[in-house]
């Protein structure tokens, strides 16, 4: 009678040790999230501040300024719930305005260009990688929270489900091509 009394006691403490490590994991996978979101919103809004400086700079027609401007504007201003959609936008904008080498020759040769170019760059680049980041960290969680044993025992919390952040984030090619080439001066 003992030994079954101590068997279970241990049984249940294992199964508490279990759950309160799956919680704990569960935790440091949303507070990763949320850095990793944090991280997110940081590099889109340089990314659009950015932008919205060359846009008012004087580098551009003023058809391309006004479409960066707007673009930009419109992304650092939008709801949540629209957020994706308007940094899409910009990256098409984006890409519109640098479609060709040309354009980012321009950009490059006017007065302050270089650096704002280079900061750009910079920004468009670090986008992709930190929204996959992101979304790593969401699967990460969502593969935790699809367990029976947390949606059973509620480990999750009131924690809102972790949602990915989708939108199109390719980078202007000219303005990457442009970068990466050798034979520009300060490489």
């Amino acid at each position: 009678m003992v030994t079954t009394v101590i068997w279970i006691v241990l049984v249940l403490v294992l199964i508490g040790v279990y759950l309160s490590w799956t919680a704990g994991r569960l935790d440091r996978l949303h507070a990763r999230i949320d850095a990793a979101r944090a991280a997110l919103d940081a590099q889109l809004l340089r990314r659009a501040s950015v932008a919205q400086e060359l846009a008012t700079a004087g580098v551009f027609d003023p058809a391309a300024s006004m479409v960066i401007y707007q673009a930009a504007h419109a992304a650092r201003l939008a709801p949540e719930d629209q957020r994706e959609v308007a940094e899409s936008e910009l990256s098409q904008a984006l890409r519109a305005v640098f479609a060709e080498s040309a354009q980012v020759v321009a950009v490059r040769e006017a007065p302050g260009g270089q650096a704002s170019a280079d900061e750009l760059e910079a920004a468009v680049r670090r986008v992709p990688m930190a929204r996959r980041f992101h979304n790593d960290a969401v699967r990460a969680a969502r593969a935790v929270r699809r367990h029976r044993t947390v949606r059973w025992f509620r480990l999750a919390g009131h924690a809102p489900f972790p949602l990915a952040f989708e939108m199109d984030d390719e980078p202007p090619a000219a303005l990457v091509e442009h970068a990466a080439r050798p034979d520009r001066p300060g490489h």
